[in-house]
């Protein structure tokens, strides 16, 4: 069982950790569905520019929100 992909149990994982481990797995998620909305609009045309630009914003939130977790889970290591 690997610890990182959220299946296992890590004791060393600190309960802080597994929630933002959660929360990045959801805001992952929902950047894909984002994306698959986005280009269906694209391809379809028929969603109008408003929507497909909120949505485009959305997906650039939730693209922030998944870098900053990733730095918070990510050790720093002084080389």
């Amino acid at each position: 069982m690997d610890a990182e992909d959220g299946s296992g149990f890590d004791i060393s994982v600190t309960p802080e950790q597994r929630a933002l481990q959660s929360r990045l797995v959801e805001l992952r998620e929902e950047h894909r569905a984002l994306d698959s909305a986005i280009f269906a609009l694209q391809t379809s045309g028929a969603g109008d520019a408003l929507q497909l630009a909120r949505l485009k914003k959305r997906k650039l939130v939730l693209k922030d929100q998944i870098q900053w977790i990733e730095d918070r889970l990510t050790p720093d290591i002084i080389a």
